[in-house]
């Protein structure tokens, strides 16, 4: 009730001297401000400079708001790349058994041994071979292939006028990969033809 008293008076007050030309000491716009504070509005100044505020907040959040979806996303990727490529020190553990299983096909098709023997062998590596495919690790192909730097280590380079240049003679060990990433090069020969130079 006082307040509202109060109020009433300045709004008189203000009206009064708006009447009979204003307050000498205050130009007509401020006088016009002073008004409107005393009748519970804003002055301009403090509307523009909450105006500004208000801005540089907005924009705050939005650099805010752009820093958290940039790190939502990084974290998402980096999570999506540990997950696709956490098994890869799992399945290098496994590739001397794989070549173990080579080595055991290899030898029994020269020497006579039990054809049982022999399929148990050959499901057993099919077997590991799917289960590795599952993972999405893949053979690097190699013989018969253009020698390839980035896949395959070069152990031998063999003279032969019945391959190409630069051609795999024949692979020593498997190369794998997971995915994009080399695990393994495959260990190969590589023909030189003395005849293409």
């Amino acid at each position: 009730m006082a307040f509202d008293n109060e109020r009433d008076q300045s709004v008189q007050m203000a009206e009064d001297r708006q009447q009979n030309g204003g307050h000498e000491s205050l130009p007509p716009a401020d006088a016009q401000e002073l008004a409107q504070e005393s009748q519970g509005g804003v002055s301009r100044q403090e509307y523009d400079r909450v105006g500004q505020e208000r801005d540089a907040l907005l924009d705050r959040l939005a650099r805010l708001q752009a820093e958290f979806e940039n790190y939502r996303k990084r974290n998402a990727r980096e999570q999506a790349e540990f997950r696709e490529y956490a098994v890869a020190d799992a399945v290098k553990n496994f590739l001397p058994i794989l070549d173990n299983f080579d080595l055991a096909l290899r030898s029994q098709k020269t020497e006579s041994t039990d054809p049982a023997l022999r399929s148990g062998i050959e499901l057993i590596r099919k077997q590991m071979d799917d289960v590795l495919s599952r993972l999405g690790v893949q053979a690097i192909p190699a013989q018969g292939s253009t020698f390839d730097p980035r896949v395959h280590e070069a152990i031998e380079m063999v003279e032969s006028p019945d391959h190409g240049d630069h051609e795999v003679i024949d692979e020593l060990q498997r190369g794998y990969k997971l995915k994009e990433r080399l695990l393994r090069p495959a260990m190969v020969r590589v023909a030189t033809n003395p005849t293409s130079k």
